[in-house]
């Protein structure tokens, strides 16, 4: 018989990468037309961490300063109620394109 304390007893460590699903559900912010950092701020502030940035341009750029881009989508949508280990993309491209 092992004991409570044996590894193979031990509960799973959450990733830290990863949110963990949670039963609380928040309404994601609208950041379309926002730059990039703002949105982030946003989305954070939200309690949503797990942001995807994607290049909306399909040019898979990494927006290293992320002032200078703007939001054009974000998936899931503004409005709805989601858990906030939710992954949000949100598709940008420099100002001016």
């Amino acid at each position: 018989m092992t004991s409570p304390s044996s590894p193979s007893q031990a509960p799973p460590t959450p990733s830290p990468e990863l949110p963990q699903p949670s039963a609380a559900r928040a309404k994601i912010p609208n950041v379309v037309g926002m730059n990039l950092q703002a949105a982030q701020d946003t989305m954070q502030a939200a309690g949503f961490y797990f942001l995807d940035d994607q290049d909306a341009t399909g040019q898979d750029r990494l927006q290293i300063y992320d002032r200078n881009w703007v939001v054009t989508r974000q998936t899931p949508a503004a409005g709805r109620k989601a858990d906030p280990a939710t992954r949000i993309t949100l598709w940008a491209k420099k100002h001016g394109e």
